[in-house]
Protein backbone atom coordinates (compact mmCIF):
# COMPACT_ATOMS: atom_id res chain seq x y z
CA UNK A 1 0.00 0.00 0.00
CA UNK A 2 1.68 3.54 -0.82
CA UNK A 3 1.86 6.35 1.08
CA UNK A 4 0.02 9.22 1.21
CA UNK A 5 1.96 11.54 -0.49
CA UNK A 6 2.93 15.38 1.55
CA UNK A 7 4.62 18.23 0.52
CA UNK A 8 8.20 18.43 2.42
CA UNK A 9 10.45 21.48 2.10
CA UNK A 10 13.34 21.67 -0.60
CA UNK A 11 15.21 24.96 -0.31
CA UNK A 12 15.26 27.17 2.75
CA UNK A 13 16.33 30.62 1.73
CA UNK A 14 18.63 32.49 4.12
CA UNK A 15 18.26 36.36 3.41
CA UNK A 16 21.09 37.46 6.17
CA UNK A 17 21.25 41.23 7.57
CA UNK A 18 23.83 40.47 9.54
CA UNK A 19 25.51 37.43 12.01
CA UNK A 20 23.32 38.64 14.80
CA UNK A 21 20.00 38.85 12.18
CA UNK A 22 18.50 36.61 9.64
CA UNK A 23 15.60 35.80 7.95
CA UNK A 24 14.58 32.09 6.79
CA UNK A 25 12.23 31.41 3.90
CA UNK A 26 11.26 27.35 4.04
CA UNK A 27 9.11 26.54 1.03
CA UNK A 28 7.16 24.68 0.12
CA UNK A 29 5.39 23.12 3.32
CA UNK A 30 1.92 20.81 3.46
CA UNK A 31 -1.04 23.59 3.91
CA UNK A 32 -1.38 24.17 7.65
CA UNK A 33 2.16 23.06 8.30
CA UNK A 34 3.65 26.52 8.39
CA UNK A 35 1.38 27.48 11.17
CA UNK A 36 2.50 24.53 13.21
CA UNK A 37 6.60 24.53 12.27
CA UNK A 38 6.88 28.13 12.55
CA UNK A 39 5.08 28.27 16.20
CA UNK A 40 7.22 25.27 16.88
CA UNK A 41 10.44 26.44 16.16
CA UNK A 42 9.85 30.14 17.77
CA UNK A 43 8.78 28.48 20.96
CA UNK A 44 12.18 26.22 20.74
CA UNK A 45 14.38 29.72 19.67
CA UNK A 46 13.25 31.92 22.74
CA UNK A 47 13.38 29.20 25.15
CA UNK A 48 15.18 26.07 24.89
CA UNK A 49 18.34 26.88 23.25
CA UNK A 50 21.45 27.46 25.68
CA UNK A 51 23.67 30.21 26.85
CA UNK A 52 25.81 31.71 29.15
CA UNK A 53 25.35 34.36 32.12
CA UNK A 54 27.05 35.31 35.27
CA UNK A 55 25.01 33.34 38.44
CA UNK A 56 26.70 35.59 41.08
CA UNK A 57 29.37 38.30 42.13
CA UNK A 58 31.69 38.44 44.73
CA UNK A 59 32.73 42.68 45.59
CA UNK A 60 35.53 43.40 47.56
CA UNK A 61 34.29 45.41 50.71
CA UNK A 62 30.71 44.49 49.96
CA UNK A 63 28.07 42.78 52.19
CA UNK A 64 25.27 42.60 50.32
CA UNK A 65 22.93 44.42 46.96
CA UNK A 66 22.26 47.43 49.14
CA UNK A 67 25.76 48.52 49.48
CA UNK A 68 27.15 51.50 48.48
CA UNK A 69 31.24 51.98 47.53
CA UNK A 70 33.41 55.15 48.16
CA UNK A 71 34.41 56.47 44.87
CA UNK A 72 31.83 54.22 42.78
CA UNK A 73 29.08 56.73 41.28
CA UNK A 74 26.93 53.28 40.96
CA UNK A 75 25.57 51.63 44.16
CA UNK A 76 26.09 47.78 44.19
CA UNK A 77 22.39 47.41 42.57
CA UNK A 78 23.42 49.66 39.41
CA UNK A 79 26.44 47.04 38.70
CA UNK A 80 24.33 44.32 39.27
CA UNK A 81 22.03 45.83 36.53
CA UNK A 82 24.60 45.88 34.08
CA UNK A 83 26.34 43.02 34.85
CA UNK A 84 23.16 41.13 33.64
CA UNK A 85 23.61 42.69 30.27
CA UNK A 86 27.39 41.16 29.67
CA UNK A 87 26.74 38.69 26.62
CA UNK A 88 29.05 35.66 27.20
CA UNK A 89 29.73 32.74 24.66
CA UNK A 90 31.67 29.51 26.09
CA UNK A 91 33.30 26.84 23.91
CA UNK A 92 32.04 24.50 26.41
CA UNK A 93 28.80 22.09 25.95
CA UNK A 94 29.46 20.90 29.49
CA UNK A 95 26.07 21.03 31.34
CA UNK A 96 27.90 22.11 34.60
CA UNK A 97 30.00 24.14 32.81
CA UNK A 98 31.57 27.00 35.35
CA UNK A 99 34.21 29.55 35.06
CA UNK A 100 35.48 32.49 37.84
CA UNK A 101 36.38 35.83 36.26
CA UNK A 102 38.11 39.05 38.17
CA UNK A 103 37.94 42.67 37.33
CA UNK A 104 39.92 45.19 39.06
CA UNK A 105 39.73 48.57 38.64
CA UNK A 106 41.17 52.13 40.06
CA UNK A 107 41.12 55.52 39.35
CA UNK A 108 38.87 57.90 37.14
CA UNK A 109 36.86 57.02 34.61
CA UNK A 110 34.34 54.11 32.97
CA UNK A 111 34.82 50.25 34.20
CA UNK A 112 33.48 48.20 31.35
CA UNK A 113 33.06 44.08 30.22
CA UNK A 114 36.52 44.55 28.73
CA UNK A 115 38.20 45.10 32.43
CA UNK A 116 37.61 41.39 32.95
CA UNK A 117 40.49 39.04 32.96
CA UNK A 118 41.02 36.74 29.81
CA UNK A 119 39.76 33.31 30.40
CA UNK A 120 40.55 30.52 27.39
CA UNK A 121 37.06 29.41 26.15
CA UNK A 122 35.29 32.46 27.23
CA UNK A 123 34.36 35.23 24.85
CA UNK A 124 32.79 38.40 26.03
CA UNK A 125 30.50 39.55 22.93
CA UNK A 126 29.97 43.29 24.08
CA UNK A 127 33.31 44.10 25.66
CA UNK A 128 32.00 48.08 25.74
CA UNK A 129 28.96 47.12 28.18
CA UNK A 130 29.47 49.68 30.94
CA UNK A 131 29.54 48.18 34.27
CA UNK A 132 30.25 51.47 36.47
CA UNK A 133 32.11 54.87 36.92
CA UNK A 134 35.16 55.74 39.11
CA UNK A 135 36.23 58.78 40.97
CA UNK A 136 39.59 60.21 41.42
CA UNK A 137 39.61 57.72 44.90
CA UNK A 138 37.18 54.95 43.12
CA UNK A 139 38.51 51.27 43.24
CA UNK A 140 36.29 48.24 42.12
CA UNK A 141 37.88 44.97 42.68
CA UNK A 142 35.36 42.01 41.60
CA UNK A 143 34.89 38.03 40.93
CA UNK A 144 32.14 36.67 38.98
CA UNK A 145 31.14 33.11 38.02
CA UNK A 146 29.96 32.24 34.69
CA UNK A 147 27.74 29.32 34.24
CA UNK A 148 25.94 27.46 31.25
CA UNK A 149 22.22 27.02 31.60
CA UNK A 150 18.68 27.90 29.58
CA UNK A 151 16.01 30.31 30.05
CA UNK A 152 15.76 32.71 32.62
CA UNK A 153 17.01 31.95 36.17
CA UNK A 154 16.46 33.89 39.43
CA UNK A 155 18.60 34.84 41.83
CA UNK A 156 17.03 32.48 44.71
CA UNK A 157 17.93 29.59 42.31
CA UNK A 158 21.32 30.49 41.77
CA UNK A 159 21.76 30.83 45.94
CA UNK A 160 22.75 27.18 45.33
CA UNK A 161 25.96 27.65 43.02
CA UNK A 162 27.46 30.22 45.97
CA UNK A 163 28.44 27.26 48.06
CA UNK A 164 27.49 29.12 51.37
CA UNK A 165 30.39 31.54 50.98
CA UNK A 166 30.73 35.28 52.52
CA UNK A 167 29.28 38.18 50.76
CA UNK A 168 28.55 36.23 47.20
CA UNK A 169 25.50 38.00 46.01
CA UNK A 170 23.47 35.61 43.92
CA UNK A 171 21.49 37.44 40.75
CA UNK A 172 19.41 36.79 38.08
CA UNK A 173 20.44 34.81 34.54
CA UNK A 174 19.65 35.14 31.12
CA UNK A 175 21.18 32.50 29.24
CA UNK A 176 18.60 32.21 26.06
CA UNK A 177 20.50 33.89 23.22
CA UNK A 178 17.85 34.61 21.20
CA UNK A 179 16.38 37.82 21.50
CA UNK A 180 13.66 37.75 19.12
CA UNK A 181 11.76 35.90 16.59
CA UNK A 182 8.85 36.34 14.37
CA UNK A 183 7.31 33.87 11.40
CA UNK A 184 4.46 34.54 8.95
CA UNK A 185 2.92 31.95 6.64
CA UNK A 186 1.81 32.70 2.94
CA UNK A 187 0.39 30.59 0.46
CA UNK A 188 2.31 29.51 -2.67
CA UNK A 189 1.48 27.33 -5.84
CA UNK A 190 -0.82 24.51 -5.17
CA UNK A 191 -2.22 26.25 -1.98
CA UNK A 192 1.27 24.85 -0.47
CA UNK A 193 2.36 27.03 2.62
CA UNK A 194 5.55 29.33 3.00
CA UNK A 195 7.03 29.76 6.22
CA UNK A 196 9.23 33.36 6.66
CA UNK A 197 11.33 33.35 10.17
CA UNK A 198 12.89 36.89 10.85
CA UNK A 199 15.40 35.62 14.02
CA UNK A 200 17.25 38.56 16.30
CA UNK A 201 20.49 36.80 18.31
CA UNK A 202 22.08 38.80 20.77
CA UNK A 203 25.76 38.24 18.96
CA UNK A 204 26.35 34.79 21.02
CA UNK A 205 25.37 32.77 18.21
CA UNK A 206 24.66 33.46 14.69
CA UNK A 207 20.95 33.52 14.10
CA UNK A 208 21.73 30.58 11.42
CA UNK A 209 23.02 28.57 13.88
CA UNK A 210 20.29 29.34 16.36
CA UNK A 211 17.50 28.08 13.38
CA UNK A 212 19.52 24.92 12.54
CA UNK A 213 19.98 24.11 16.82
CA UNK A 214 16.44 24.54 16.91
CA UNK A 215 15.39 22.19 14.31
CA UNK A 216 18.10 19.20 15.86
CA UNK A 217 16.72 19.55 19.09
CA UNK A 218 13.10 19.50 17.46
CA UNK A 219 13.83 16.21 15.79
CA UNK A 220 15.89 14.51 18.64
CA UNK A 221 12.54 14.98 21.12
CA UNK A 222 9.96 13.85 18.69
CA UNK A 223 12.53 10.62 17.74
CA UNK A 224 11.52 9.23 21.07
CA UNK A 225 7.93 9.16 19.88
CA UNK A 226 8.81 7.89 16.60
CA UNK A 227 10.30 4.63 18.17
CA UNK A 228 7.61 3.80 19.82
CA UNK A 229 6.02 1.32 16.61
CA UNK A 230 10.25 0.25 16.52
Amino acid sequence: MKELKFEKPTAVEEISVDGNKGRFIIRPLERGYGITLGNALRRILLSSLPGAAIVNIKIDGVEHEFSTMEGVYEDVMGIVLNLKKVIFSVDSKEPDFEQKLELYAVGSGKVTAADFNHVDGVEIINPDQMIANLSDTGRLSMEVTVRRGVGYVNAEKNKGFSKNEKSVIPIDSIYTPVSRVSYHVEKTRGDADELTLDIETNGAIAAKEALALASKMMIDYLSVIVEISE
